[in-house]
């Protein structure tokens, strides 16, 4: 003999299994943080590494952005290229700044910036690459384009920069060094600022012996946030304090209002040397950085 459901019974259970089957199938799929890879995100710095030193105005930077911009394109990213010229110690420079908004944002503003520079420092004694410095940072943020891209709600809502001529001919002033994100920050100005609740600067992430130093600067709240990620991926000891003020492309977006933390290891031994090559960075330092920044992004930079 059968037996006979009522229909809405029989509506109630299918309901039911179908929510089962989404919450099994929400469990399944991995956090933001464990899709980020260290090794993609180092196999960019190797291409970056790859076609030489990258002061501006040079092939191998011009070789670099058309890199970064297919990357980023690939994963979902529309580019801008922000180009300006600017007075340097060795004459005018022609500088291109890659600003990147996710496709399926429309018009709607971006609330959180995130940066890296990808240009390298002009020596003329020795060659210089730039393995950490500019290139393991330009690296992770690729990678996290990828990740951020698989995310289309959370990718709307932020702004990606690749900074052109953060290096300084002499020395770090006001009109020395810094260029593209000193002309990002003049050409947003205080009122556009205001669009963007934070920022993350990244630059030399990919030290082997890897040790995060936070300025003692940073937007308190921001810098509290980010150790709480470190923390919750069991991370925390690869995160400290700078004990001195730095001077980096964070520095003229918090002047005009964006509160941007500089997520940076400065201990690094081979800083401005010869010896910044790829055998001094290592996958799993750019893995610790970037899974704690997607940790945050995901549960503190937008909630």
């Amino acid at each position: 003999m059968k037996r006979m459901y009522p229909t809405a019974f029989v509506s109630l259970l299918l309901v039911f299994v179908s929510m089962v089957g989404v919450e099994a199938s929400r469990a399944s799929q991995p956090k933001i943080s464990e899709e980020f890879s260290g090794e993609k995100a180092l196999a960019h710095v190797q291409r970056l590494v790859d076609f030489g030193p990258r002061p501006p105005g040079s092939e191998a930077i011009e070789k670099s952005r058309g890199y970064i911009e297919n990357q980023l394109s690939l994963s979902g990213w529309q580019v801008t290229r922000q180009a300006f010229t600017d007075d340097t110690p060795r004459g005018k420079v022609r500088f291109v700044n890659l600003i990147a908004r996710f496709r399926a944002q429309g018009s709607g503003a971006s609330s959180f910036l995130l940066c890296s520079h990808y240009d390298t420092k002009t020596f003329d004694s020795f060659r210089f690459v730039g393995a950490n410095d500019g290139g393991s940072s330009t690296g992770l943020l690729l990678e996290l384009s990828r990740v951020l891209g698989r995310h289309p709600d959370l990718a709307a809502k932020i702004e990606l920069a690749f900074f052109d001529g953060e290096e300084a001919y002499e020395h770090f002033s006001e009109k020395d060094g810094l260029y593209g994100s000193r002309y990002f920050a003049r050409k947003l100005g205080s009122g556009g600022a205001k669009q963007f609740r934070g920022g993350i600067l990244f630059d030399m992430v990919g030290d082997r012996s890897l040790t995060i130093t936070l300025p003692p600067d940073s937007p308190a709240e921001m810098a509290r946030d980010i150790f709480a990620s470190a923390e919750a991926l069991k991370l925390r000891s690869d995160f400290t304090y700078l004990g001195r003020e730095l001077i980096d492309d964070h520095t003229p977006l918090n002047a005009i209002g964006i509160p941007t933390i500089d997520v940076i290891d400065f201990d690094f031994a081979w800083w401005h040397t010869a010896d910044d090559t790829m055998d001094k960075i290592n996958a799993e330092s750019l893995q610790i950085v970037g899974s704690v920044a997607a940790y945050y992004l995901s549960e503190f930079a937008l909630k």
